[in-house]
């Protein structure tokens, strides 16, 4: 805890114990920088929270991970995230049948699969040859360097969509609803460019999600820090760059501040800091007797017959979220939830799955108005960090709506404050951060 007087004193004073302030801190610390994170929850993480209920861990979010990001594999700390993959992928429930999706990300694999299944219904991703250029051009997009995909013109993914060169069945019947679920964007308003990079992650590797939850990776980031950086139930009332003035824990003095709280956050300690438009999420945890038999894949509804965007039997995907004999299912609404939530979703789940849900139980649902920060074209994946020299803003509303982005601001932020603070690296034997004047 904050000692209650003003000579506390950290370099660097990063409000939010986020994934994007950990990790800022691990960069700022890996520099020699003494850094103090403040967080107002009981816990770390945020928006990447889990709750733990009887034998079972449901996340908050349930964010979907790739994992060809980058930073899962680079970023301090995370050496033991362990990625349960949802296998076998994707499927898309459509017509009242579900097909297996997963396998289109490559033309010989798109071809090889539509072959094996030639005499299945073609709905939603076509024939053999439909598939085939589907899955040559998500190799193409694989392919492309990020640097590249951001010198496209930019409109919205919907419109975009359309001229890729792609059925209007593979397109409505697959991209549509995979492109919804990774964005949380129902009506694919998001930056063209940045659909792009979301489908780029996705070609290049697995879906997945942390094993024991979303809690699991800022918990590693955390747990990585010095004893003592991280102090949690700290409620910070007003901020500048020299000082953090607390609800109950005092003062503390600082030579550079960073908020790394939501947007909405940061727009209450910083006035003037622009508010992004959010994309509102609803998740939904059932727990049922039998897990349903759709494995551990990644379910779309590609008919929108209901509220349910995408869902999975997570006790499937992940053992560790659920206790031995019962399943865990969650399922993601997009948008505004209907009025009578879990009698419509448990029917929607029961069209998706094909099985009475009747004797599902809820266990818990969570509605974010602020779940995911849009990205409308012309979208801006490097916004600027540095507000002014002392005074840093870092979060996923910063750069991409996802954890990937959300990490990689992180990094930026402190590079920024190393920068104004003449620090570029660690220096043997001790810090290079030069005296206060």
């Amino acid at each position: 805890m904050l000692r209650a007087h003003t000579s506390d004193h950290a370099d660097v004073v990063i409000i939010g114990a986020g994934i994007a302030g950990l990790s800022a801190a691990h960069q700022l610390i890996g520099a020699g920088v003494d850094v103090s994170v403040l967080e107002a929850a009981p816990q770390v993480g945020g928006r990447m929270a889990t709750h733990d209920m009887d034998g079972f861990r449901l996340d908050h979010l349930s964010p979907l991970l790739s994992s060809a990001y980058p930073e899962l594999s680079t970023a301090p700390g995370l050496e033991g995230l362990v990625l349960r993959d949802f296998a076998p992928g994707v499927l898309v429930h459509s017509g009242g049948r579900q097909y297996r999706a997963g396998d289109v990300r490559s033309a010989r694999g798109a071809l090889r699969a539509a072959r094996s299944r030639s005499s299945a219904p073609r709905a939603p991703l076509g024939g053999a040859i439909e598939q085939a250029r589907l899955g040559a051009w998500l190799a193409r997009l694989a392919a492309t360097p990020e640097s590249r995909l951001l010198t496209r013109p930019d409109r919205a993914a919907r419109e975009a969509l359309s001229a890729r060169g792609l059925s209007p069945r593979v397109v409505g019947g697959f991209l549509r609803p995979l492109l919804s679920a990774l964005l949380g964007d129902p009506g694919l308003t998001t930056s063209s460019r940045m659909a792009d990079l979301t489908l780029r992650e996705y070609a290049r590797g697995r879906l997945c999600v942390p094993s024991g939850g979303s809690a699991t990776l800022p918990e590693l980031l955390a747990a990585a820090l010095p004893p003592g950086t991280v102090r949690t139930g700290v409620h910070v009332t007003a901020a500048d760059i020299t000082a953090v003035r607390t609800k109950d824990h005092g003062e503390l003095s600082c030579r550079s501040l960073l908020l790394a709280t939501g947007a909405g956050a940061a727009a209450e300690l910083l006035p003037g800091l622009r508010m992004p438009l959010f994309h509102p999420v609803t998740v939904l945890h059932h727990t049922a007797p039998e897990a349903p038999s759709t494995g551990a894949g990644l379910l779309l509804d590609a008919d929108r017959s209901g509220p349910v965007a995408h869902t999975a039997v997570m006790s499937e995907v992940d053992p560790s979220r659920a206790p031995d004999g019962r399943a865990l299912i969650t399922s993601t609404v997009l948008g505004p939830p209907p009025p009578d939530l879990d009698r419509s979703v448990r029917a929607h789940l029961a069209t998706l799955y094909g099985v009475p849900t009747d004797g599902w139980e809820l266990l818990a649902s969570r509605h974010d108005p602020e779940a995911v920060p849009a990205m409308p074209p012309p979208h801006d994946p490097l916004r600027p960090v540095r507000v002014l020299a002392g005074l840093y803003v870092c979060g996923d509303h910063r750069d991409t709506s996802t954890v990937q982005g959300a990490l990689r601001s992180g990094v930026r932020a402190a590079s920024a404050i190393l920068a104004d603070l003449g620090v570029d690296k660690r220096p043997a034997g001790g810090t290079g951060l030069p005296a206060a004047a």
